[in-house]
């Protein structure tokens, strides 16, 4: 086979391929790729055949799998083309089941020829002859185009412009054409065709314009679709028009009468499902179900409505129009089957209007009717509520009798609060639905759910307020060294930082309510008072809080006093400068007077700083008596006794809290019989020789004990411990400090555990 030969069945394959695909694609069935592998089953062969033939072949194998099945396939489509006249020779089932590309090229050529060439006729000639004939009048006019067959003449494109701007000029303008430009125009020719005159593309610009011999049967069938396409425009020049005028006429007659009918029946069924569907439709008694309907029935009205309206005039029309087509030639009037005539479509109507307006009138009734229903419902609501808040003030009012019984009235009364809260919400959502139903007005009652709400907060203010003063008087009957403004002061701040009104205070809400009077301790001061407080009480509960601002304002300048003073101004440092006094607003000759009697020492800048805690231990009534200071030597120095060597020492203030003095010394060696020695429920210092093992030897550590016991009140512990550091600084040697709230925390382990720590 020739490199020609070889070339020319290439573009017959691909042009013969995308002639059959319009034919697949304009049937709603998929394209094919190659004509060897889509048509070796027969299932696009028959499809073909029935598209070409505009018939059925009957059943086939529609998804074959077996060959004996493909070729039962290709066999019943090669019946159907032997019985149309078209005589093929030598191919048989097995030559299309296997590719046999040649005789398949064959077969579509015949096929190319009885279904789109063979009709073709010019002045007696026919086929080939004919369309070549064809192309050379269309194209005479044109000098530079010489068609002389279906291969080289048009191998520059200007043949199949001149065809196409013969019959539209408006496409391209011929005279303009660069002519030497093959590829350009036979792009431009191919383009329109397909864009513009629904010519497809069968060939490719190479197949013309590269090739020695373009392909003479895949150019004819190229062409034959331009004649196809221009054919009809010569139609209208033929003798035969006024029959095929007519003809038009009654197929369009018919194909309106048919069009009236079904649109007639489909329009009176869609009134007559529309009037059914609101009949069937029934209301839940919710305003949002009614509105519901009403929005349902709006929209209906502006848009399927209004299709109707259009569709009921167009078939009035439609009918007038079939008719006015008969009159005109002479023919006698259509006349509707029976329930499709416009009398019919006007019963209907009508009977959809009256529908209409039943529908909307039910709508309306159900939306006034669950309107009054809300009204009602609200008013029961709102006027049950505020006779509930009248009795519960009436019983406020009306409270009388011992003080503590006042109280638990009170409390009882308190307790029903929570359910007069839910109730408000029961009313609030009854506004609520009201205004979603848009009830502005009600003449069931007078009260909002803002007035009921407001009422609600007097009557909260009120028990709050009389609890207050009931607790108050309570308070003030007990408090002897309060006057009264302190005590409304601290019932003020107290209240005020009572921020979810719990009676209790919070560590931080205690805090904030000490720093508004003014009064400020350490984090660890605090922690300790808050703990203390919370042990003695249950929690900060007002009580408390009065009996501690009692101990912090008594009118006395004790020591601990002083030094949290003092510490106030220093900002927390172990001693105040000059500035400090200052800024703390102290007269000047008290400032002069603390300069000179306050030790001091020189910073890196040279300027003096003040000890004011070595000054108060000095100055203040809590002094260090010396035994504390002989005894702490004979046990540091392990000096032998009467019974031994000393254990241990517990110290203890006097009973004028004015002086740190001995307690108790003790050889005892049981360390049971220290802890026996420390009291539950009051404090005390303490200093034990502990003797533990560590490395294979014996070791010694000297143990000082801050012992403040949870059971002790808060005074003392504040006492003491603004006192441990006068005795503490004075006992030179000690090596491990324990602090201790309970016997827990001062067991033998516990302590053998810090006192094995380091060396």
């Amino acid at each position: 086979m020739d490199s020609l030969e070889i070339r020319s069945r290439s573009v017959q394959e691909r042009t013969f391929c995308k002639w059959l695909n319009t034919k697949l694609e304009s049937n709603g069935y998929p394209p094919m790729s190659s004509l060897v592998q889509d048509l070796s089953d027969g299932v696009r062969l028959i499809q073909l055949m029935e598209i070409m033939g505009d018939t059925s072949l009957g059943r086939y194998n529609k998804a074959p799998r077996m060959r004996v099945q493909k070729a039962e396939n290709v066999n019943k489509a090669l019946e159907f083309i032997n019985s149309r006249g078209i005589k093929l020779t030598n191919i048989g089932p097995e030559d299309i089941i296997d590719g046999n590309l040649k005789l398949i090229l064959g077969m579509i050529w015949m096929l190319i020829l009885r279904f789109t060439i063979a009709d073709i006729s010019e002045e007696g000639l026919s086929a080939k002859e004919g369309l070549l004939l064809w192309c050379q009048r269309k194209t005479e006019p044109y000098k530079e185009v010489y068609v002389q067959d279906f291969s080289l003449s048009w191998s520059d494109g200007l043949a199949l412009c001149a065809l196409i701007h013969c019959h539209r000029p408006d496409l391209l303008d011929y005279d303009k054409l660069d002519k030497s430009d093959r590829h350009g125009n036979t792009r431009l020719a191919f383009t329109i065709a397909a864009e513009h005159l629904n010519i497809p593309q069968l060939l490719e610009v190479e197949d013309l314009c590269e090739s020695n011999h373009p392909d003479e049967r895949s150019v004819m069938t190229y062409i034959a679709s331009f004649f196809h396409a221009f054919s009809s425009m010569d139609q209208a020049e033929t003798v035969s028009r006024r029959v095929v005028k007519f003809a038009e006429l009654m197929q369009s007659v018919w194909v309106s009468r048919n069009d009236y009918e079904r649109r007639m029946r489909l329009f009176l069924s869609a009134l007559s499902e529309k009037q059914t569907e609101w009949l069937a439709r029934t209301f839940t008694g919710t305003y949002t179900d009614a509105k519901g309907h009403s929005a349902d029935f709006t929209a209906y009205k502006q848009t399927l409505k209004r299709t109707w309206v259009t569709e009921k005039q167009d078939i009035t029309n439609l009918l007038g129009n079939i008719q006015t087509k008969l009159k005109t030639y002479g023919l006698k009037d259509y006349v509707p089957p029976e329930g499709l005539a416009l009398s019919d479509l006007d019963d209907a109507w009508k009977t959809l209007l009256a529908s209409e307006a039943k529908r909307s009138r039910s709508i309306n009734a159900q939306i006034r009717q669950i309107k009054e229903t809300l009204r009602k419902t609200y008013a029961d609501l709102a006027n049950d509520f505020e006779h509930r808040l009248h009795l519960i003030s009436s019983e406020l009012s009306a409270i009388d009798g011992p003080l503590e019984v006042q109280q638990q009235l009170v409390e009882q009364i308190q307790t029903r609060l929570p359910a007069l809260g839910e109730a408000l919400d029961v009313v609030a959502n009854a506004e609520a639905d009201c205004s979603a139903a848009n009830v502005e007005e009600n003449d069931y009652t007078v009260f909002t759910t803002q007035d009921l709400e407001f009422e609600l907060q007097l009557l909260v203010q009120s028990i709050h307020k009389k609890f207050t003063f009931i607790d108050n008087q309570i308070v003030t009957r007990n408090m002897t060294n309060l006057t009264p403004a302190q005590l409304e002061q601290f019932e003020s701040t107290f209240r005020y930082f009572d921020k979810d009104d719990s009676k209790a205070l919070s560590q931080s809400e205690m805090t904030a309510a000490l720093a508004s009077l003014g009064i400020v301790y350490s984090d660890e001061d605090m922690d300790f008072i808050y703990d203390q407080l919370t042990q003695d009480y249950g929690a900060v509960t007002f009580e408390a809080f009065i009996n501690l601002m009692v101990d912090i304002t008594e009118d006395q300048t004790s020591p601990d006093q002083l030094r949290e003073a003092f510490r106030g101004i220093a900002s927390d440092k172990p001693f105040v400068t000059e500035l400090d006094l200052r800024i703390a607003h102290l007269p000047g000759p008290s400032i002069d007077f603390l300069r000179e009697a306050m030790p001091s020492t020189q910073n890196e800048v040279g300027e003096p700083e003040y000890d004011y805690e070595r000054w108060l231990d000095d100055a203040s009534g809590v002094g260090v008596n010396p035994t504390c200071l002989d005894e702490f030597t004979n046990l540091k120095l392990r000096k032998k006794t009467d019974n031994g060597y000393l254990k241990y020492i517990v110290y203890n203030l006097n009973k004028d809290n004015t002086e740190i003095v001995v307690e108790k010394t003790s050889t005892s060696t049981d360390y049971e019989e220290f802890l026996n020695d420390l009291p539950e429920d009051q404090c005390r210092w303490a200093v034990y020789d502990f003797e533990f093992q560590k490395d294979g030897g014996i070791r010694n550590k000297l143990c000082f004990f801050m012992w403040s016991p949870d059971k002790a009140k808060v005074k003392p512990k504040m006492l003491f411990a603004s006192s441990k550091d006068a005795l503490r600084k004075a006992l030179v040697g000690i090596a491990v400090e324990v602090q201790g709230t309970e016997l827990d925390e001062v067991v033998y382990e516990n302590v053998l555990e810090k006192a094995s720590k380091g060396n």
